[in-house]
């Protein structure tokens, strides 16, 4: 198959019901073509490397799915090469789900989202994680020294596929950054009214004295 996250992400069981609701033709129309959603390119990079947060799904050895948000500044997940991405794991609540999953079943999905754009990117992978004491070089790769959070590992995520959504049902959210970037011309329209307003109002007491 060309897609690669299709590939993946289309079992037996996932065809049977694209068949039974009629999409399995339209995805069947995609095999023979070269294949892709494999790497990450440059509007991939861009939009991954602009999160400030992400949703990872793990699951152990039962097959018991498990979400976790990891979050940090803009650009705390970042783009090792095209097939690649990482971050530094900071400390959290300490119940290691995750990494725990991770050392059974090394497959995740990260869900990426851009709620004021209503975007959104799926990747499927597997991920290593290495002790901070282990890999030292790849901390410095990935930490971000000017934020205050413990760094316990890095985490390593090679992807085999990726796929952008469509933005059907999101609902866009601002974070208050982006709220204040969206209504400083507001702010600057008022200022620029009331240094006009105390003009005049300066120029009328001239006027009665």
């Amino acid at each position: 198959m060309a897609n690669k996250f299709h590939e993946i992400a289309f079992t037996d069981a996932v065809k049977a019901v694209q068949k039974r609701y009629g999409t399995r033709r339209h995805y069947e129309k995609l095999a023979g073509r070269p294949d892709s959603n494999d790497k990450i390119g440059d509007a991939e990079t861009d939009f991954i490397e602009s999160r400030d947060g992400f949703y990872l799904g793990t699951a152990n050895d039962d097959g018991q799915p498990y979400i976790q948000f990891r979050g940090g500044r803009p650009g705390f997940l970042k783009v090792l090469d095209e097939h690649t991405i990482g971050y530094a794991d900071f400390r959290g609540n300490l119940q290691y789900i995750s990494v725990g999953n991770a050392s059974e079943n090394n497959k995740v999905s990260l869900f990426l989202m851009d709620y004021p754009r209503r975007s959104r990117l799926k990747i499927l992978g597997e991920i290593e994680f290495y002790e901070a004491a282990e890999r030292p070089d790849l901390i410095e790769k990935l930490a971000d020294p000017s934020y205050e959070a413990k760094v316990e590992r890095a985490a390593i995520i090679h992807v085999k596929g990726l796929e952008w959504n469509c933005p059907q049902h999101i609902t866009p959210r601002y974070t208050m950054d982006e709220v204040r970037v969206m209504v400083q011309p507001l702010y600057e329209h008022i200022e620029s009214l009331e240094k006009e307003l105390a003009k005049y109002k300066g120029e009328s007491d001239e006027e009665v004295s």
